[in-house]
């Protein structure tokens, strides 16, 4: 599974190898309502194939049109450059659009033609997108030329100028330790959050009955895969298990790396046990202290969907580095 902005970047960078001309369409700034945040892109090619999404349809349905109409042409043609089109400026415009009331959106579009440099940038950016690095598309509206940084900021996009600095963030990934009910809610809540999900099992059996599609499964011992995939910053690793040889094994790893979150399952009581064994595996007070535990947001959850919400709920709000309840 790839997160949206995976699939775009490798939509134009997979056209561009074919040698076709992709518009890439950037939310530049909004104002009101707006159903896509600033950052969010679409890529269509000449022949209308297009993916990604900018609004809740309506002004993709009006770009296809000025696509077939040929007016998109007309204007890139005036001097060759990327340009912004303004979206409900006017009642009647927000209306015949179907845009939330008082939304605005300015939109960035670019026609990206098939070239030396624009396909070694493209490809840049699937590869960096794909190892779960920090990348940045950077454009220079006075050229239309494109490049890259290896830098990623909170801010989608920054304007500098007459620079444009799109931050790209590699997909973030969850590895869940222990199949149970518990796992399969959060694994299904993580996917529809375009997280990339794998869950861990080693015990004899335990995986023969779990399936989540788009969920990849392995019977490696915790630590190993810890230490082996999920150990920068774009990871998260959320013992499930309820039984220590599980999932102490793979806090023991989990807790010295820098994944931004790190969380396990169990009652106040469970937990506190918890922080006095994980000394004893050679972690310091100051890793313990990173640990989520009890697991999730306090709404009183009781069933398994309940608890694999409050779990999500607080994994988005640290990734978010929100205020907690």
């Amino acid at each position: 599974m790839l997160s949206s902005q995976q699939q775009i970047i490798s939509f134009v960078n997979e056209r561009l190898k074919d040698k076709k001309a992709v518009w890439l369409c950037t939310i530049l700034k909004t104002w009101g309502s707006s159903p896509r945040p600033i950052g969010a892109m679409m890529a269509c090619t000449v022949e209308g194939e297009l993916v990604g999404s900018i609004s809740g349809g309506c002004i993709e349905e009006d770009f296809l049109e000025q696509l077939r109409n040929g007016t998109l042409k007309e204007q890139f043609n005036i001097d060759r450059k990327p340009f912004t089109v303004k979206y409900g400026e006017t009642e009647a415009e927000q209306t015949r659009l179907k845009l939330p009331c008082g939304g605005q959106l300015h939109v960035l579009l670019e026609l990206i033609e098939p070239s030396e440099l624009n396909n070694a940038v493209f490809s840049q950016l699937t590869t960096a997108l794909e190892s779960h690095t920090k990348i940045s598309r950077v454009l220079d509206l006075t050229t239309g030329n494109i490049g890259t940084e290896v830098y990623s900021s909170e801010e989608a996009l920054v304007i500098q100028g007459s620079k444009i600095i799109h931050s790209l963030s590699p997909m973030y990934r969850l590895l869940l330790l222990g199949a149970g009910d518990v796992a399969k809610y959060v694994a299904e809540m993580a996917l529809a959050l375009e997280y990339d999900v794998t869950l861990c099992d080693p015990r004899p059996k335990y995986l023969d009955n779990w399936f989540v599609e788009g969920v990849d499964t392995v019977s490696n011992l915790p630590d190993d895969v810890v230490r082996e995939s999920f150990n920068n910053a774009y990871s998260g690793i959320i013992a499930l298990a309820h039984d220590p040889r599980v999932d102490d094994m793979a806090l023991m790893e989990a807790l010295k790396t820098n994944a931004f979150y790190v969380g396990a399952m169990g009652s106040e009581r469970t937990s506190a046990a918890r922080r006095e064994r994980l000394p004893e595996l050679g972690l310091t007070k100051e890793e313990i202290n990173t640990l989520h535990a009890p697991i999730g947001l306090d709404i009183d959850s009781k069933t398994p969907a309940e608890i694999a919400i409050s779990i999500m709920a607080e994994v988005t709000a640290v990734r978010h580095r929100a205020k907690l309840l």
